[in-house]
């Protein structure tokens, strides 16, 4: 399950990027993470987390640590859908 966030560039921000992966990689279920950078558009950035599956991310976003550090600056990502998986696990949406 992938988790998609962009952002625009905002002072500190690649240090915030970090600390959230650094709080979310000790949560059970995450697999992985990037923080990249826009090719055409240097002042846009990409938070892409790799999770076992959709309940271990939501669950993650849970605990001190997490409400502190990493949801204040999902907060701030661009609105739009995050959360992408393979097309044979996405059910109805209800």
């Amino acid at each position: 399950m992938l988790v998609i966030l962009r952002f625009r560039a905002e002072p500190q921000l690649q240090e915030r990027l970090d600390a959230a992966v650094e709080v979310l990689q000790t949560k059970p279920g995450f697999d992985g993470a990037d923080i990249v950078q826009n090719l055409d558009e240097p002042d846009l950035w990409a938070l892409v987390l790799r999770w076992k599956d959709v309940g271990s991310y939501r669950r993650a976003l849970g605990g001190y640590e997490s409400k502190v550090v990493v949801v204040p600056l999902l907060s701030e990502a661009i609105d739009e859908p995050t959360a992408y998986d393979a097309p044979e696990h996405v059910g109805e949406n209800i």
